[in-house]
């Protein structure tokens, strides 16, 4: 968490939309809780931190829900862990409903504009947050991001989440929903090793189908190990290369808006 991680540090957050300047907000997770004792309370310290960090986020959270709800724009966040195919499944996604469903996109990473230049260029509006040090978005950034983007009434907002299936987890952004993706290359016991991903998601989208026949990966024990941790989340089966299950993930999307 952010007393152990680095994302309590003070960090330049970078702001960018493409072919529009970059704007730096700093971040900081420090609360003004200076002690100086001569004996060494870390642990309780690190406790004290990280109970801080959540409740302001979770504030923050509200309210961005709030403005949410009263725009009628559904807030996606996507979560998974590195490679999973977030940002290729969100290019598809734009280039195939893109002209029936008004997408505005936020992608996190700790650096580079990548992704953000990648869903540009597909055909929608996006805004790239550069983390820094930070391993997850939270509630904040969102805030900030949206103010910039401007997303319209009626509209759905995808938030892509720093690769990472740890700290993102503990962060409500003020989503609607959150989408775990996880692709077949990565193994079937994600859900077990890494539970409150998957306890706090509604959907699990299982992407790279198309590679299963390559590999020593057994779908039904991914869907199992899932349901032992959530009894309520939901499976699409998906190949963005190829296209199979797609429609299943937007007819979930036309569903869920």
């Amino acid at each position: 968490m952010c007393g152990t991680c680095g994302c309590g540090e003070e960090d330049k957050i970078k702001y960018s939309i493409p072919g529009k300047n970059i704007e730096e907000h700093t971040h900081s997770h420090d609360h003004g809780h200076h002690h100086h004792h001569d004996h060494d309370h870390s642990h309780s310290h690190e406790i004290q931190l990280e109970v801080d960090v959540l409740s302001k986020n979770n504030k923050l959270a509200e309210r961005n829900r709030g403005y949410f709800e009263a725009l009628n724009i559904k807030a996606l966040n996507l979560v998974s862990s590195p490679g999973s195919g977030k940002t290729s499944l969100l290019e598809r996604t734009i280039k195939e409903i893109g002209n029936d469903i008004k997408l505005y996109i936020i992608e996190g990473d700790q650096q580079t504009t990548n992704d953000a230049d990648r869903i540009s260029k597909a055909g929608a509006p996006v805004i790239q947050i550069n983390t820094g040090n930070g391993c997850h978005l939270d509630a904040d950034m969102i805030n900030n991001a949206v103010k910039q983007l401007k997303p319209e009434n009626n509209s759905v907002l995808m938030i892509e989440n720093v690769g990472n299936l740890v700290c993102p987890s503990m962060f409500d952004l003020g989503e609607s929903k959150r989408v775990v993706i996880i692709s077949t290359t990565e193994g079937e016991d994600k859900p077990i090793k890494y539970p409150p991903m998957f306890e706090t998601s509604q959907l699990c989208i299982i992407n790279k189908t198309d590679l299963i026949p390559y590999l020593d990966f057994d779908i039904e024990k991914l869907k199992e190990y899932a349901l032992r941790v959530n009894h309520h989340i939901e499976f699409i089966e998906v190949s963005v290369k190829t296209g199979e299950g797609m429609d299943k993930w937007y007819e979930w999307l036309k569903t869920n808006i």
